[in-house]
């Protein structure tokens, strides 16, 4: 009996097989959206893709235009090739501006080039475009039923930007030896924290900005390093003030202590 039913199941796939390569031969349309359509609601939508693409052309102007155009658009995105699949949405949407799937194929077009957006280690033009076409469909549809994926995709995005921002100065101070480099890597967080005001990294973004002060003011030749003690304490005490339960508070106790040793030599002075 198992022998029986592998037999059946074969010729089955076998026969569905050469009756699609049969349809995708012809030149006849109709069987080709027909079959396309069938094997787009059944979950086969790289078949279905290679059926729509051969009848594009031929439906444009036709009432059967805009569904044959969502169905095909909707391939690229099932089959993951979000780089075609955002710009056929949008064509979609351009071209059809009162059909009922139009908000739908907005959002699934901003959403392909959220799903380009790479990791933060890398360039982020994609994220940025993504954050741009994703902001632009919530503008134009603030009351729309997918607003809330796409205001959270656009915080997922903002952050990524964050942390690339974030590491990019982080790497400043890890590897910063001059002063020059110090002053780099201070620059670049003061750019951070202006940028991205609301940021959950903003207590290591000042804390490590203190750091990059402090290694700055310790190293400093002499006729610069009173006025860089008195800039890295006030930064000590922004953030002790600021966050007064951080965890980096005993380390920077400990900075504090070192510049005040250092900013008594400029009282004794004076």
């Amino acid at each position: 009996m198992k022998k029986f039913f592998y037999i059946i199941i074969t010729l089955t796939l076998f026969s569905a097989c050469s009756e699609y390569q049969k349809v995708l031969k012809n030149e006849e349309i109709a069987p080709k959206f027909k079959m396309g359509e069938a094997l787009y609601n059944e979950g086969k939508y790289s078949k279905a893709n290679k059926l729509f693409a051969q009848i594009v052309p031929n439906y444009r102007g036709k009432p059967q235009a805009e569904k044959l155009m969502y169905l095909y658009s909707n391939t690229f995105y099932k089959t993951k090739d979000y780089y075609v699949a955002g710009y056929q949405f949008e064509r979609f949407a351009s071209s059809y501006p009162k059909s009922e799937k139009v908000e739908e194929a907005s959002f699934l077009s901003a959403k392909s080039y959220y799903m380009l957006s790479p990791v933060y280690s890398k360039d982020q033009k994609e994220t940025i475009e993504a954050i741009e076409k994703l902001q632009a469909f919530i503008n134009l549809y603030p009351d729309s039923e997918y607003s809330t994926e796409a205001n959270t995709l656009v915080k997922e995005l903002d952050y990524k930007l964050e942390k690339k921002a974030f590491e990019i100065a982080k790497q400043y101070n890890k590897i910063a030896y001059t002063s020059t480099e110090l002053e780099a890597a201070i620059k670049s967080f003061d750019n951070f924290i202006f940028d991205f005001p609301g940021s959950t990294l903003r207590e290591d973004a000042l804390y490590y900005r203190l750091d990059s002060a402090y290694k700055l003011a310790i190293n400093s030749v002499e006729y610069k390093k009173q006025d860089r003690l008195k800039t890295a304490k006030a930064y000590y005490e922004a953030f002790k003030k600021k966050y007064p339960n951080s965890q980096h508070i005993e380390t920077i106790d400990s900075m504090a202590l070192e510049m005040d040793e250092s900013l008594k030599n400029y009282s004794t002075k004076s």
